[in-house]
């Protein structure tokens, strides 16, 4: 968060997240599945993979090279099945959708800098193994963490993620038979000198059969969604809980709007608390820095908070193409670290290896593990054992930053 949230006696974020049947998520979805599928088949391929959905159709696009085949259509019904979209009546269902493919191979120009790296080229690599692998593009990533949860998680991203995962779930499990696989969430705090005290507002889009009246979604949207996930202490009698309030969401998924990978990068990372650095996730390769410098930017900066460094850490690295080491690593802990920040900053550029070839061995991600972090957010992920979520580098910074 900004330094003069840290300083206001009183200011309100808000966050949202989507569930997995959103088309945005959709087809992030179904993006991460066909990337998990090649690099089962070859964990070292180069998978740029986009989709898009509209009412009856999928396209998936993108550039591949890899060793090895996958029926991409069979992917793709599979996850659009798993999400739900399973019966006609919903304009959109997994039987009947047509599947486009359009995918060539990665650029050779592209290839070329990231199978050998521009100091590897040039003969200036140090560490000829480590070097190897040049960042597959330019651009900046960021990564955040705080002390406000257990998960080092902004609070309002976290709730807003939960309770969209409590829609899916009371949908799936028949809690609330008639709802349908869309729909959203969003969460304002109020925060009072950076400690959250209680929810203004919440939103929730719950998309339904036809048939169901407004009093009957409120009713159990309240009682099996919002009551079983919100902590009743942020709960006040002037909290105002809003759903579906445009009136009915009967016509909802690809039917109503159009699903593209990468539309909700803020939902993926952290909410609107910190800058992101505009690159999507899903899809990817780890030896797109989009995604596998997002990853190790997020551990840098949750070991520094949980190690006690700071309240809150926000590291932003930067890189070229085809060249191993990034151009810059920065922190801010926005007025809250117990060292000065100079001191974190070298404490993560001598105990963090931002080279994507170290990214990808240390995190070990050529290993299809994707697909599960493409709904309800790649971080903060308590369900999951994810590698960028490890804090074992906590009692290191302690002792090396006297703290």
């Amino acid at each position: 968060m900004p330094n003069s949230f840290c300083s206001s006696s009183s200011y309100l974020i808000t966050s949202e997240s989507v569930t997995e049947g959103h088309p945005d998520k959709l087809c992030d979805q179904i993006s991460d599945a066909i990337l998990d599928a090649i690099l089962d088949k070859d964990p070292h391929a180069h998978v740029a993979c986009e989709v898009a959905a509209a009412m009856g159709v999928i396209l998936v696009l993108g550039e591949v090279t890899c060793e090895g085949y996958v029926e991409i259509p069979e992917i793709v019904r599979n996850v659009i099945k798993d999400v739900g979209y399973t019966k006609p009546e919903y304009g959109f269902d997994y039987r009947t959708c047509g599947i486009m493919v359009s995918l060539k191979q990665q650029s050779a120009d592209i290839a070329a800098g990231v199978n050998q790296s521009m100091e590897v080229r040039s003969t200036e690599s140090a560490d000829a193994d480590l070097d190897t692998t040049g960042a597959g593009d330019q651009g900046m990533m960021v990564g955040y963490a705080c002390n406000e949860t257990a998960e080092h998680m902004p609070l309002p991203a976290l709730l807003a993620h939960r309770l969209c995962r409590r829609l899916a779930e009371v949908r799936k499990n028949g809690t609330i038979p008639y709802l349908r696989p869309d729909g959203k969430s969003q969460v304002t705090i109020e925060y009072q000198h950076g400690i959250p005290k209680r929810i203004v507002c919440l939103v929730i889009g719950a998309h339904h059969d036809d048939g169901i009246d407004r009093a009957t979604i409120e009713r159990d949207i309240r009682r099996e969604v919002v009551d079983a996930v919100v902590p009743q202490e942020l709960m006040t009698a002037e909290t105002a809980v809003y759903v579906n309030t445009a009136g009915q969401f009967v016509i909802g998924g690809p039917v109503s709007d159009t699903g593209f990978t990468g539309r909700k990068i803020i939902v993926d990372s952290y909410g609107s608390v910190c800058p992101h650095g505009g690159g999507a996730f899903s899809g990817k390769d780890p030896t797109k820095v989009d995604r596998s410098a997002a990853y190790m930017a997020r551990y840098a900066a949750k070991n520094v908070v949980a190690a006690g460094l700071a309240d809150y850490a926000v590291l932003q690295v930067a890189y070229t193409i085809g060249k191993a080491h990034p151009l810059s690593i920065s922190v801010e802990t926005l007025g809250t670290g117990k060292v000065p920040d100079t001191v974190i900053e070298d404490l993560i550029t001598k105990h963090f290896d931002f080279r994507p070839e170290a990214i990808i061995r240390y995190l070990d991600l050529r290993r299809p593990i994707y697909q599960q972090v493409a709904a309800y957010g790649h971080f903060g992920r308590t369900d999951l054992d994810l590698p960028w979520e490890k804090t074992d580098k906590v009692e290191l910074l302690r002792r090396e930053a006297g703290v």
